[in-house]
């Protein structure tokens, strides 16, 4: 059997408020590539697919195209489950009509893929239960038995293990919990099937980046490499974005990481895709598959100053990448510089100044005292960032201002310093 591992596609994720989708529909067109390439049999997608519980109509489309694409007009089984980032209710929504076709979508570690009939000729559930399924794929020689462990909130635990666990056992720690579920669903492996394992969660010892929000509730929400099913030919893991496997457990355990770099903490990651050759009784052949999508994200600090800055994009330095600048300089940079940056290079998302100099020069409390608030904030922006403040933005504080002045019966803009 040949399995292929993606995850934390984050669909309608923005850089900066910069949309990323037209990257994300390459990554899918990459994807599908490689899977009618590598004649993959199974696709595991290991959560984080969207970015938001509420994603937006043009980032479900997207999703809907791509399980369609993958499924290869049922030839393929897809099982893809939820992350932290996604609701599990608004995923599955669709699953009346996906299984239909071999696409299984699984939301909560409880769920039981045998709600919904899976069997059109080419893929058949042939057994299940919460938290595992045992699925046959023509033209493969074994079946495979699946664990699936969407997100594992603390919540959703609960839900899960209350009916097994005395509340004694329900205080230990959330790793031992997690891996009690493991312990009892691997108890469905067998020596004539593929052993398989899906999760979404954060496993001590693995790469973090800053584009990981963890959205949970309590404490720190870690499990231990060792509670990973030992008898897994493979486990795949979402939930970090850079493609990793994790040393220390007990069975093969990859994390694909984001098809994207979704911050500019991951600026040289390469981003990949594994591919797992499986068969019972042996050890499974991964190999790692690197993708050329998406724009890469670049680091610039000019410690020259700006003049520095202008030469790279006058030469075409990082033509093509999303660039975070940094520039080293003894004053405020005015707005014409800033536009005249993002004019010779459209790619440059932040500037930031690095003043040199001991402090910018600020008003003393005399002149202060006769300024109006809007001179005194603009101050204030430059004196905080480097930069003088766009006219968007200032418009944006006096609106806020005179609504507050309204609300007072204050006189907006003529309010003085005191």
């Amino acid at each position: 059997m040949r399995i292929l591992h993606t995850s934390d596609w984050h669909l309608g994720k923005t850089l900066e408020n910069i949309s990323r989708l037209d990257e994300q529909k390459d990554f899918i067109n990459e994807l599908c590539g490689i899977v009618d390439r590598e004649n993959i049999d199974l696709v595991l997608v290991a959560g984080d697919i969207f970015d938001t519980y509420t994603p937006s109509t043009a980032a479900e489309e997207l999703f809907y195209e791509a399980m369609d694409r993958l499924n290869g007009g049922r030839r393929r089984a897809v099982v893809a489950i939820a992350g932290n980032h996604d609701s599990p209710e608004r995923l599955c929504a669709a699953s009346p009509l996906a299984y239909k076709n071999g696409i299984i979508l699984l939301g909560y570690p409880g769920s039981d893929a045998g709600t919904y009939k899976c069997e059109n000729g080419n893929i058949k559930i042939v057994d299940s239960g919460p938290g595992w399924l045992e699925l046959w794929i023509s033209g493969c020689n074994h079946n495979a038995v699946i664990i699936a462990l969407p997100y594992p909130s603390e919540a959703r635990l609960e839900q899960v293990l209350s009916k097994e666990l005395d509340e004694s056992e329900l205080q230990q720690a959330y790793s031992d919990r997690v891996g009690s579920l493991f312990k009892q669903l691997s108890r469905k492996f067998r020596d004539d099937t593929v052993n398989l394992a899906v999760s979404h969660i954060f496993l001590s010892g693995g790469w973090t980046s800053d584009s990981e929000r963890i959205l949970q509730v309590g404490g720190a929400m870690t499990v231990e490499p060792e509670a990973l099913p030992s008898k897994a030919h493979f486990v795949a893991l979402g939930h970090l974005h850079r493609p990793q496997r994790i040393k220390d457990a007990p069975c093969p355990a990859y994390y694909s990481g984001s098809p994207l770099a979704y911050s500019f903490s991951e600026s040289g990651y390469s981003k990949a895709v594994y591919v797992i050759d499986a068969v019972p009784g042996e050890q499974a052949k991964v190999q790692e598959l690197y993708l050329n999508c998406g724009r890469p994200l670049r680091r610039w600090s000019a410690k020259n100053g700006i003049e520095e800055a202008i030469r790279w994009c006058e030469e075409g330095k990082d033509c093509g990448a999303w660039i975070d600048l940094e520039i080293y300089t003894d004053r405020a940079l005015t707005m014409e510089e800033q536009k005249r940056l993002k004019q010779l290079n459209p790619g440059i998302i932040n500037i930031r100044p690095v003043i040199k100099s001991e402090d910018l020069e600020i008003s003393g409390y005399e002149d202060r005292e006769t300024k109006r608030i809007d001179e005194l904030f603009r101050d204030y922006y430059r004196y905080k960032t480097g930069t003088e403040i766009s006219e968007e933005l200032m418009s944006t504080f006096l609106d806020v201002l005179n609504e507050d002045e309204e609300e007072d019966g204050g006189s907006g803009l003529e309010t003085k310093v005191s």
